[in-house]
C-alpha cells in the first residue's frame, strides 16, 4: 500500500473525528451544529436547511400557528383554553346523562346485579374455604348460597314473629305517650290551650282527608311493586350463583373484549377492585354486627319492647355509613320514649351515641384499614347522590361504588407494568 493512500485514508478517518466531535460538543452546549460555509478536503458541501416557513395570509400578516383564522388570532388565548375546555366537558356531561337515562330505564336490572355483586364479594370467602376443601365448584356455590338465604329466611320470621306479639302492649303504650306530650304541652313550658291542641289535629285530619287520593293511588301500585321485587329478588339469586361459580370466567371474558394493549392494565386494576369491595363488604358485616349486639344487650338489659327487631334493624342500617346507624339508632329511642319514659330514653339515646363514637372512631378506622378509606366527606356525597337517584339502594350501593371506583381509579393512574407471571412462557424473535 502507497504512503499517498495511506494519508488519504488518514485524513479522512481526521474528518470524521472532527465531524463527531463538533456533533457532540454543539449537542451538550443545546445548539444544533451550523454547516460550515467551507467544506474541508474531500468533503462534499451540505445544502442549508431553510428554516420551517411561517404562516402568512394573503395580506402579509402573520397568523399564530394554534389559529386557524385571524378571528381566532384576536380571541385571547386564555379564553380559546376554557373555550376548547367548555364545549369538552359539555359533550362529556351528555355522555353522562345518557348513561344515567339507560341506567334509570333498566334499574330493575341494574339494582339487582349491583346487589348480587354485593352479596358475592360477601359469600366468596366461603366459596373459596369449600373449595379448598375438595368440594365441587357448582356444589360449593349452592350450599353457600342455600345457607345464606335460610339464615336471612329465619332472621326475618324471628322479627316479624317478634313484632307480632309486641304489637298490643306498644299499642296501649303509645296512647299513654300520648296522653303525656298532650300534658305536658298544656302544663309544660308551651301552656298550649285546648283550642290550640284541637285546631292542630284538625289540621292533621285534613292533611289526611286531602291526601287520601294520593295515598290510595300508592296503595293500588303495590301489586306492580310487589311484582318487580319479586322479579329482582330471583335476579339476585340467579346472578349471585352465577358470579360466585363462574366470576372468574366472566371477568376473563370481558377483558378480552379489550385493546390488547390495555387489558393487562385493565385486568389489574379490577382484580384490586374486586379485593377492595371484598374487604369492604366483610369488614361492614363485622362492625354491623358489633354495633347491633351492642345496641341490643341494653335494649334488653331495660326490658324495651321489640329489642330483637331493633338490633336488626341497626344491623342493617349500619351498611348505610353514618346516615343509616343514626335512623336506626333514633328508632331505638322513640320506642324506649314510648314504653318506659323520658329517663330510659336518654339512657339509650347515651348507649347509641357511644356506640357511634366507638365505630367511628376504633371500629372504622381498625376493620376497614387503608385499603378502603374514603373521605367523610365523599362518603355523605355519595349517600346524598345515591338516595337521590336510586331510593335506599341507592344509598346502600353508592359508597362500595365510590369505594371500587377509588381503588380502580389509583391502579389506573399509577403507571406500574405489572408483573411477569412464573410461569409465563417468553418466545423471543428470531432473526430471519
Amino acid at each position: 500500500m502507497s504512503s499517498h493512500s495511506r494519508e488519504v485514508r488518514l485524513s479522512r478517518f481526521e474528518q470524521l473525528r472532527a465531524r463527531i466531535r463538533r456533533a457532540y460538543v454543539s449537542g451538550r452546549s443545546g445548539n444544533r451544529p451550523q454547516p460550515s460555509t467551507q467544506p474541508e478536503a474531500g468533503e462534499v458541501a451540505a445544502a442549508p436547511v431553510p428554516p420551517p416557513p411561517v404562516p402568512v395570509e394573503e395580506s402579509g400578516e402573520i397568523v399564530h400557528p394554534s389559529t386557524a383564522s385571524r378571528d381566532d388570532e384576536d380571541v385571547p388565548h386564555a379564553l380559546r383554553i376554557a373555550a376548547a375546555w367548555s364545549w369538552r366537558l359539555i359533550v362529556i356531561g351528555l355522555v353522562a346523562w345518557a348513561l344515567l337515562k339507560v341506567i334509570g330505564t333498566i334499574r330493575i336490572v341494574i339494582i339487582p346485579l349491583a346487589i348480587a355483586l354485593l352479596l358475592s364479594a360477601l359469600l366468596a370467602p366461603a366459596v373459596g374455604w369449600l373449595l379448598r376443601a375438595r368440594f365441587p365448584r357448582s356444589l360449593a356455590t349452592a350450599v353457600v348460597l342455600v345457607t345464606g338465604l335460610a339464615a336471612v329466611v329465619g332472621t326475618l320470621t324471628l322479627v316479624v314473629n317478634e313484632f307480632i306479639r309486641g304489637v298490643p302492649d306498644l299499642s296501649r303504650n303509645a296512647t299513654d305517650g300520648i296522653r303525656q306530650i298532650q300534658e305536658w304541652l298544656q302544663t309544660g313550658p308551651l301552656h298550649m290551650s285546648d283550642r290550640q291542641l284541637d285546631s292542630y289535629i284538625a289540621q292533621g285530619e285534613r292533611w289526611i282527608n286531602e291526601n287520601t287520593q294520593s295515598l290510595t293511588s300508592g296503595a293500588v301500585s303495590t301489586a306492580a311493586t310487589v311484582a318487580e321485587l319479586l322479579t329482582g329478588a330471583l335476579l339476585v339469586l340467579f346472578a349471585t350463583f352465577f358470579f360466585l361459580r363462574d366470576g372468574g370466567k366472566i371477568w376473563r371474558f370481558i377483558v378480552r373484549l379489550l385493546p390488547v394493549a390495555a387489558r393487562w392494565r385493565v385486568d389489574d386494576a379490577g382484580r384490586a377492585s374486586w379485593a377492595t369491595l371484598v374487604a369492604y363488604v366483610r369488614a361492614t358485616v363485622l362492625v354491623a354486627f358489633i354495633d347491633a349486639v351492642g345496641i341490643g344487650i341494653f335494649l334488653v338489659v331495660f326490658d324495651i319492647p321489640f329489642a330483637f327487631p331493633l338490633a336488626a334493624l341497626v344491623f342493617l342500617g349500619a351498611f348505610i355509613p353514618i346516615v343509616g346507624a343514626t335512623l336506626s339508632g333514633a328508632v331505638a329511642v322513640l320506642v324506649a320514649l314510648v314504653d318506659s319514659g323520658w329517663v330510659t330514653a336518654l339512657i339509650i339515646l347515651g348507649v347509641v351515641i357511644g356506640v357511634q363514637q366507638i365505630e367511628g372512631h376504633i371500629l372504622q378506622p381498625l376493620i376497614m384499614g387503608r385499603a378502603v378509606a374514603i373521605h367523610p366527606l365523599a362518603v355523605i356525597v355519595a349517600i346524598a347522590a345515591g338516595v337521590v337517584l336510586a331510593g335506599i339502594v341507592g344509598a346502600l350501593v353508592s359508597v362500595p361504588l365510590v369505594a371500587v371506583l377509588n381503588t380502580a381509579v389509583r391502579r389506573l393512574a399509577h403507571r406500574r407494568r405489572p408483573e411477569v407471571p412464573p410461569d409465563a412462557v417468553v418466545v423471543a424473535p428470531t432473526a430471519p
